[in-house]
């Protein structure tokens, strides 16, 4: 058997490949014009597939993605193919649920409107801005203003679109902090000692309706592209908060932004858009009800070593006639 590694990756990287490889033969190339000759005979292919490299292909039985993300890997012809494809998915799970409660945290202590304000040096409690000191002589008998601009998270409902790897996590990390949790996912039925019943997408207006945090961690597929636009925001709470890790393209920026301008929302947190990078000009910049960070929700010191041992575990199960540990379905992108 042979593998196929395209664009070539580094010696470090080779040598464990090829030790995880066992007997099989591993090819390293950096060339498109090595790359077209070597997979005639490839029954394994890692890197960048393209329509012209499958073409020539001739044994091919499985490949390895790169990426978790799969809308910008595929194409018609592979989808057709008879070859087995693997991607990436679980490596990112803790550390963008971990990035998601920062901004659940932002929202409901105010941190972000804090920021803005520490950088203007400015003392003003939300709620009450112009209070300059609080009293405690007969301490706090009633829910002042101030206590009313604060979220008390158990008191909070959050509800996750799509319950896969990362959507899972997120519903643990927040019943951690005494959340109540919703889901919806097509295919997961329950988050085990969380969520015991995981509700199908025909429920997501509930869900909408219910939830003070909605959170976004769907795949881009044919089903949730521009799967939130203004009709979606419409059957929020006004007082409830949008939070995007998914993808960019599953919510219409315009209809957003012009729902955060209106009050129809009130905030969003966004690592992934529509447009990357989002433009300096974009009026999202200028809100203080929005939260956005540059798609960097899975950046971890962890990141490389667990793409790593994906793609060895992969590796040793293809050489041993195993299928791969993260198999998808290339009809539904995942």
């Amino acid at each position: 058997m042979k593998m196929l590694i395209y664009p070539a990756v580094e010696d470090a990287r080779l040598k464990l490949i090829q030790h995880a490889a066992g007997e099989m033969r591993v090819v390293n190339v950096d060339s498109i014009d090595e790359a077209l000759s070597e997979i005639v005979d490839a029954d394994a292919f890692f890197g960048k597939m393209t329509p012209e490299l499958l073409a020539a292909a001739r044994r091919l039985q499985w490949v390895q993605s790169p990426t978790a993300s799969l809308e910008h890997y595929l194409f018609p012809a592979l989808i057709e193919h008879s070859c087995q494809l693997s991607n990436m998915r679980g490596l990112f799970s803790d550390v963008i649920a971990d990035h998601v409660m920062g901004y659940v945290l932002c929202f409901a202590r105010n941190l972000h409107l804090y920021l803005r304000r520490q950088m203007e040096g400015r003392w003003a409690p939300i709620g009450n801005e112009t209070m300059a000191q609080p009293t405690f002589v007969t301490g706090p008998a009633f829910v002042s203003p101030v206590d009313a601009a604060h979220i008390h998270l158990a008191d909070a409902t959050i509800g996750v679109v799509g319950a896969g790897f990362i959507g899972r996590e997120i519903c643990r990390r927040a019943a951690a902090f005494g959340m109540k949790v919703l889901a919806v996912d097509p295919h997961c039925q329950r988050v085990e000692d969380i969520v015991a019943d995981v509700w199908l997408p025909e429920r997501l207006p509930q869900l909408l309706a219910e939830s003070d945090f909605v959170v976004i961690a769907a795949p881009h597929t044919p089903e949730t592209y521009k799967l939130f636009r203004t009709e979606q925001f419409g059957l929020m709470k006004d007082s409830a908060f949008l939070i995007n890790i998914g993808r960019g393209v599953i919510v219409d920026l315009e209809d957003l932004t012009t729902a955060l301008e209106n009050g129809l929302i009130a905030g969003a947190a966004l690592d992934v858009f529509e447009t990357e990078p989002l433009p300096s000009e974009h009026r999202l910049w200028k809100l203080e009800n929005a939260i956005l960070t540059p798609h960097i929700a899975a950046a971890s010191p962890r990141i490389a070593e667990r793409h790593l041992e994906t793609l060895l575990e992969n590796v040793r199960r293809f050489a041993k006639g195993e299928p791969p540990s993260t198999l998808v379905d290339k009809r539904k992108w995942f």
